[in-house]
């Protein structure tokens, strides 16, 4: 085993253990990560000796805050664009392997988990949230959209709570999570290194956990459903904020909070996020992944993305420029265009 890769694959007893090991760069992950990921997996799968998988992250900072989005945008603005490509076409290949494993497959997440993260966790069948759980997927501020199978996951989520994610990247802590079924098991942080002892010796899995798990406390969001679903059910993004503010004059500050929190994003992005959460509830695992295929080979020819990542990212100066710069003015074809067919270049699942 090598401590200093950047992911580290290896059996321990019974387990086949993936630690992401990149805390200082939160554990992000880029193409060499998801390749050695998806070799260990594949080969697992075939390995009588291995009878489940656990994913973890190095540090205490983070499971994974997502793909490494500063060398994605420093391949594309030097025109290395199908480089890019290649990142996010394995990396979508790499999430259906994992929403299809064949063994238990089990997500420890101490720690901010959040695009790229959420895509090689939550897919799994078992999603134990530690003390330092916390859930986003922000991809709005930063002029991109919800993928690694969001498509599918949040259309399924109670009520309109998959859309509210979409179109604020809110963060969330575990009691939250549990409630909506981000997460599927709390366990104390102090209880996680018990857990994996008895993961790595065999003990069932739905055992281990039944054996280790705490409670999560109140969901504070559990407060707000009643508004979530009601103004997020509306017809478009407008009409979300329409009904936002209604609520906001009838004395809701969760109202007021969220619109404020809508009007900085992307209005692409947002468009964007509100079409493939209202698609997905249609949609396989599979079908779901080729779409955001589609939308991310559109997304990363555009203007939003690199400016996003520009003023939240690198010069984080919070003030980006979006194109076009507001709801009123999107074209509704151009948002279409985003979900076409790619013809010879449709994701292949493999």
């Amino acid at each position: 085993m090598d401590d200093s890769a950047e992911v580290i694959c290896e059996r321990r007893g019974e387990a086949g253990v993936v630690t992401l090991n990149r805390p200082r760069a939160l554990n992000a992950l880029n193409l060499a990560m998801v390749r050695e990921m998806r070799r260990a997996l594949d080969a697992w799968a075939q390995d009588p000796g291995v009878t489940r998988i656990i994913v973890q992250g190095a540090g205490e900072k983070a499971f994974c805050a997502g793909g490494d989005i500063r060398q994605l945008t420093e391949l594309g603005q030097a025109g290395r664009r199908e480089e890019a490509l290649s990142f996010w076409r394995e990396e979508y290949q790499l999430n259906v392997r994992s929403k299809r494993y064949p063994k238990p497959y089990v997500s420890l997440i101490d720690g901010i988990v959040m695009g790229g993260g959420v895509g090689v966790s939550l897919h799994a069948p078992y999603r134990v949230a530690g003390e330092r759980y916390l859930f986003a997927m922000p991809e709005v501020s930063i002029g991109f959209f919800p993928d690694v199978g969001a498509t599918y996951a949040l259309p399924r989520l109670p009520g309109q709570t998959g859309m509210y994610l979409a179109l604020t990247g809110e963060r969330l802590k575990r009691a939250d999570a549990l409630l909506l079924g981000l997460a599927t098991h709390a366990v104390a942080s102090s209880h996680m290194e018990a857990l994996r002892e008895a993961l790595f010796a065999g003990e069932p899995v739905d055992e281990a956990l039944s054996r280790l798990s705490t409670e999560a406390g109140p969901a504070p969001l559990a407060e707000q459903r009643a508004v979530i679903d009601s103004c997020f059910s509306a017809e478009s993004v407008v009409a979300v904020l329409d009904r936002l503010d209604e609520a906001a004059r009838n004395g809701s500050d969760f109202a007021v909070r969220t619109a404020e929190t809508i009007r900085t994003k992307s209005p692409t992005s947002l468009n964007i996020a509100f079409e493939q959460v209202r698609r997905g509830g249609a949609l396989t695992f599979e079908e779901a992944m080729k779409m955001e295929f589609r939308i991310v080979s559109r997304v990363s020819q555009g203007h939003d993305f690199y400016e996003g990542v520009r003023s939240v990212l690198i010069d984080k100066d919070g003030q980006p420029k979006w194109n076009p710069a507001s709801l009123d003015a999107i074209d509704r074809a151009a948002i279409e265009r985003n979900f076409a067919d790619l013809g010879a270049d449709e994701l292949e699942i493999a």
